[in-house]
């Protein structure tokens, strides 16, 4: 192994991951194309052993992270009263790492309810105070804890139910935390971790009494892994497809041999009620936005059999991209890139076969190929443990996606029986949304910003905060395209931001989703970017295009629509300009909605 090569931190112990943390940083940040972000740490207690596993994990997702810890137990007066350190170093994120131990007072044991109201109100209101002025003092995206446990139930089971149970104290504060989140306060759910650890595995007194740390070893790593996983979420690394094996990993046995009848799927056996068990979970992951694929070495007429047994869960119209045949299951993957035109860093490919595991991991660049080993009542909880497809807000779109998908071959099929392309585009009878960024667009438009890399001429990522600027600043121009036809809507679909320079506007961000490619909504865009430009006295467009390893399919796009080159530095980024004196709208097979429609 190379000096800049290193194995996945989930092959390490925990124990060496600790241990080797230097060496593993190291190595992990010598990878090219790391991400700045900058993190400010507050914490109840010691933050260095979660602060530690977290810039590794965040190294190894594509982060270059600069942390700041504070001092432990001044969490509260850091944010409230004494800020100045953290004005200073200008975080993009604040965690607030809290635990039980950090509430300040619990109601008396013979609380009544009101007593308890007046409690958590108290509570609630120092937590509303540290969010209100990071939020107007810093300007970022704050993750805050929510609360494990009391260790100690004093009541005994009373201790959930009276007024008085810390148990019941720390539910109802969890759940006022709940609905106080916002796509700018997110909430690190370790009440649900500190379950699955185990209590008496999160906490260790001694611990706790000699070094202030509010957690064991393995606690400390689960919030890290948890921590890494809405950072991702936030800057839009987020996995979007589940590729599946079918043999064996959906339901058990093999079909080919077997017979569709033999298959192990249903409730008739334990065996059986395992593998519908993960059909549900993989059924229930599609429900909310993740595509399902298969890539299965099988004759595709009897693998496809399967998916019509009575008791099949899934169901093909679930398969937003099937491949079964005898090829490489690597190569067959790379066509469900192509096909569905997302990267394979966006896949999470599960089977049961190690052999068939080591070669997809080792041939297809950033797929993630988590072991599940081959026993299926734990495939869920193992890939679940990945946190592959954590997500910091729930849109409408992330809800349609798979459908979108199905109906993006639809169009596919319809599409062959035009000899004429434009008659085509005319024919899906296409009506555009496109207007000024609008509040209740912000969380979709974020998530675009940090999510598309293909259609993408400058990659640059936004927090939310920062499209929430760009939409009131008068000096930025923000749009949004929806696109509907006769097959559906393709929901929001692209954002075009520019910032005035005196008489020019430079385009900062162009981006759109690769499912509406050659539609013409790029013309459609640019009428609209120009008719806002001219009315704000802009009488030029400037241009440019950044290369990455992704965005090679739009490096041509400003030439098409007509930009003159500029200028071409030793990297490739290109710069161009767009004389608007005289510019005649090019947009003929979209429909626009006027005012009173929108």
């Amino acid at each position: 192994m190379s000096d800049t090569e290193v194995p996945l931190l989930s092959t390490f112990a925990l124990e060496d991951i600790l241990m080797k943390r230097k060496g593993l940083k190291r190595r992990l940040s010598a990878r090219p194309h790391l991400r700045p972000v900058r993190i400010a740490i507050l914490g109840g207690a010691t933050t260095n052993e979660v602060a530690d596993l977290l810039e590794l994990y965040l190294i190894e997702s594509g982060f270059l992270p600069t942390l700041h810890q504070a001092e432990y137990g001044r969490f509260y007066v850091d944010a409230v009263h004494s800020p100045e350190a953290l004005i200073a170093f200008a975080p993009d994120i604040v965690y607030l790492h809290t635990s039980v131990r950090d509430i300040q007072a619990f109601p008396p044991i013979n609380a009544t309810e009101a007593d308890l109201t007046q409690y958590l109100e108290a509570e609630l209101q120092r937590y509303r105070q540290i969010w209100t002025s990071l939020g107007e003092k810093l300007n970022c995206t704050i993750i805050q804890n929510n609360f494990e446990p009391p260790v100690e139930a004093v009541l005994g089971n009373l201790d959930a139910s009276l007024p008085g149970g810390h148990t019941r104290f720390v539910n109802e504060l969890n759940r006022a935390f709940a609905t106080s989140a916002t796509n700018k306060l997110l909430i690190n759910d370790v009440a649900s971790i500190a379950a699955r650890v185990g209590l008496d595995r999160w906490f260790d007194a001694e611990r706790w009494f000699s070094y202030k740390l509010h957690t064991t070893p393995e606690g400390s790593n689960a919030l890290a892994l948890s921590l890494a996983a809405i950072v991702r979420g936030i800057y839009g690394k987020t996995r979007k497809v589940l590729v599946l094996d079918l043999d064996n990993t959906v339901w058990g046995g093999v079909i080919g041999d077997d017979g569709v009848d033999k298959i192990a799927i249903g409730r008739e056996t334990p065996l059986a009620e395992a593998y519908t068990a993960f059909q549900e979970y993989c059924l229930s992951l599609r429900n909310r936005g993740i595509l399902l694929a298969v890539c299965s070495k099988n004759n595709e007429e009897i693998a496809r059999q399967g998916f019509e047994h009575p008791d099949s869960v899934l169901k093909l119209e679930h398969i937003s991209c099937f491949k079964a045949n005898w090829d490489p299951k690597h190569q067959n993957i790379e066509a469900i890139a192509r096909e569905l035109n997302l990267g394979a860093d966006s896949f999470v490919f599960v089977d049961d076969n190690p052999a068939e595991r080591a070669i997809v991991e080792a041939q297809v660049a950033g797929i993630a190929v988590p072991n599940i080993g081959n026993e299926v009542s734990h495939y869920a909880r193992i890939i679940e443990a990945g946190r592959y497809f954590e997500q910091t807000s729930f849109s409408k779109e992330d809800i349609e996606r798979a459908a979108l998908y199905q109906e993006n071959s639809q169009r596919a099929a319809f599409e062959s029986k035009f000899a004429d392309y434009g008659e085509y585009l005319d024919s899906l009878e296409m009506t555009a949304e496109i207007a000024r960024f609008k509040p209740l667009y912000l969380d979709r438009i974020t998530q675009l910003t940090n999510k598309t890399n293909q259609f993408n001429l400058t990659t640059r990522r936004y927090a939310q905060h920062e499209i929430e600027a760009a939409a009131i600043n008068p000096d930025a121009i923000g749009i949004y395209g929806k696109l509907t036809d006769r097959f559906g809507d393709n929901g929001l679909i692209s954002i075009v931001l520019g910032q005035k320079q005196g008489t020019e506007l430079d385009i900062e961000l162009w981006l759109m989703s690769c499912r509406v490619l050659k539609r013409d909504m790029e013309q459609a865009m640019l009428d609209e970017l120009v008719r806002h430009a001219q009315a704000i006295g802009i009488t030029a467009l400037r241009g440019t295009y950044i290369p990455t390893k992704k965005n090679g399919m739009v490096a041509d796009h400003y030439d098409k629509l007509g930009f003159n080159p500029v200028s071409e530095t030793e990297d490739g980024v290109k710069t161009y300009l767009f004389d608007l004196h005289e510019y005649a709208p090019r947009n003929t097979h979209i429909r626009l909605l006027d005012a009173t429609e929108l």
